[in-house]
Order: C-alpha cells, then structure tokens, then sequence
C-alpha cells in the first residue's frame, strides 16, 4: 500500500499576514479617535492614582462638562483625596466597585443639574475606567505593606529612612530645625524569656499605640528595630524634643501589663539628636543612636541629647 504523505499547513504563508494584521490592530488601537479607547490607553501608561485621575478627569470633562471633581478612598490606613475646581450645588455620586470590592468614591458637581444621558455618558466612561483604577488601588496598598511594620502597624525602617531623607533636604532648603528621637525599651529580652514572645509582642504593640498618643499629629513614629522605634519631629528644634522624649518616656512608664501573679512594666531610654546643615541621614541618625547609647549606660530609664553647639 502506497503511503501517501499527510499534508499540513505551513504557519511561515500566515505569519506575514498576522504580522500585518497585529500592525494594523496596533495603529488603529493607538490612533483610535473614541474616548474609551483613548482613556484605556492613557490610563495604563501610569499606576500612579493621582495621575489616573487626572487623566479621568480631563478625558471626562470633554463628554460630561462638571465644575468639580472629588474623589476619596481609604487604602490600607491612609485617607487618600484627590479634588480639583470649585463647587457647584448639583452634584453626582458614583461609588467605585470591581468584583465585589470597593475602590473609592468619585463625586462631580456643577452649576447645572444633569442631564439622564450625560449621566449614563459618565457611568460609561468609570466603566471603562476601572479596572486601571482598581490597579492603582492595589499598588498604593502594596506600597504601603511594604513600609509597614507587621506587628504594630505603624511604619518601619526602610520607611523611617525615606523620611529622613526628605527631613534632611527640607530642613536644608528652608531653615528649619527638624529632631530625631530613639526610643529603646529597657530589659525587653527579660520580658520575653520570662513571660514568652506572645506577652512581648503585645507589649511592642501598646508601645506603639502610647508613642503616637504621645506625639503630634505632625510627627511620625517609626519601628527601627526589634524593641526601638524612632519619632522624627519636624520644625522641633533641640530642647523641645528634649521634652517630647521625655513625655514619651513617661508614657512608656505607665504602662501595665497583667502578668498573672505579677504585673508587667517597662520603660525606655532616649537619645535625642537635632539635624545639622550638610550632614548626611546616615550621621543624623548615628548622632541620635550615641544619644541612646549614653542613656542606656547611664542608667536607663531617661533621656539623653548629643547636644549641638550653636
């Protein structure tokens, strides 16, 4: 019996073809003169929220006209806001939701109410719009967890880095005394070999919550390390900090832990270093660190300043 060969067909007389046609879908994709086309388009060039809404709100304004646009959503714990134009007493509302999840809310006002089809113009375009949205959301969340502290919740090291960072460049630029403070909590490792690593870390999350209800809402407090955390206090110069720290200390000395049989305190030694024209984050941070390096010895349980001469 003759074999007759099988016959397929040779992908290499399409491939051109396809080429083509991707070309072509390419061109008319990036020339393509509809609005969701476009707002898709330039919305996926950024995961920025700020930007995304931005686009929105300019691709928007050409089909909607409005006078106001505001938008608010809570990402992991920060408010974030975003507004632009002036009021306006008729108003829209449209809560944002993917899936079951929500990502914020958008509302637009103007001097005149809208109309049922610029209404359905507008819930067109966040359809279109939500997915980059959700994106964006879910970036900032990522962010976020990143430069948080997993036990306390409130920022870590690498956040308490970047902060220093841009204290040290602002402190330069305008002026303005900016003060470091490190906190360290005496004798930590005996709460642990005594009471256990549960009992310790309910106590770094107290700490936590006692250091910001002891600082302003301008100042920010940080987990350095695993019984330290840091406060960096902006426009504060030397002798103020010094009392911060010391209000600080006072707070972390009231604390009580029910430890069955016995109660459980702790306190905390200081060091303070105010921040001083060009020196690096890295010296800042090494002055204020000497600071608690001479509290701890002196006896624990105060505050120390590596003091500056003016």
């Amino acid at each position: 019996m003759k074999n007759i060969p099988s016959i397929h067909k040779s992908s290499s007389h399409s491939q051109p073809q396809k080429l083509a046609a991707l070309r072509q879908a390419h061109q008319d994709w990036t020339n393509a003169p509809d609005v969701l086309t476009r707002l898709t388009r330039r919305l996926s060039t950024t995961l920025s929220l700020e930007q995304q809404l931005a686009i929105l709100g300019d691709e928007l304004g050409a089909i909607v006209p409005f006078d106001t646009l505001n938008y608010r959503h809570r990402i992991g714990n920060q408010d974030f806001v975003y507004a632009t134009g002036m009021g306006g007493p008729h108003r829209c509302e449209y809560r944002l939701g993917l899936e079951g999840t929500n990502y914020g809310t958008l509302v637009l006002h103007r001097r005149q109410r809208f109309s049922e089809q610029e209404l359905e113009g507008v819930e067109m375009i966040l359809s279109a719009a939500i997915c980059p949205i959700r994106n964006a959301c879910q970036y900032i969340a990522i962010e976020q967890a990143s430069l948080t502290d997993s036990l306390t919740g409130i920022p870590n090291k690498r956040a308490m880095d970047d902060a220093l960072h841009r204290a040290s460049l602002l402190s330069e630029r305008h002026s303005e005394p900016y003060s470091l403070i490190l906190c360290d909590l005496d004798h930590f490792k005996a709460v642990n070999d005594t009471h256990g690593h549960v009992v310790g870390d309910h106590l770094l999350q107290i700490t936590a919550a006692e250091l910001e209800k002891a600082v302003r809402t301008s100042d920010s407090v940080y987990r350095f390390g695993g019984e330290e955390f840091a406060i960096l206090l902006p426009h504060t110069a030397e002798q103020n900090a010094k009392d911060v720290a010391e209000r600080v200390r006072k707070a972390i000395a009231a604390i009580r832990i029910d430890g069955g049989e016995k109660e459980i305190r702790v306190t905390t030694s200081c060091g303070v270093a105010t921040f001083l024209p060009k020196e690096s984050p890295l010296e800042w941070l090494a002055r204020a660190d000497e600071a608690l390096y001479r509290a701890k010895h002196q006896g624990r349980n105060c505050t120390r300043v590596f003091a500056t001469i003016s």
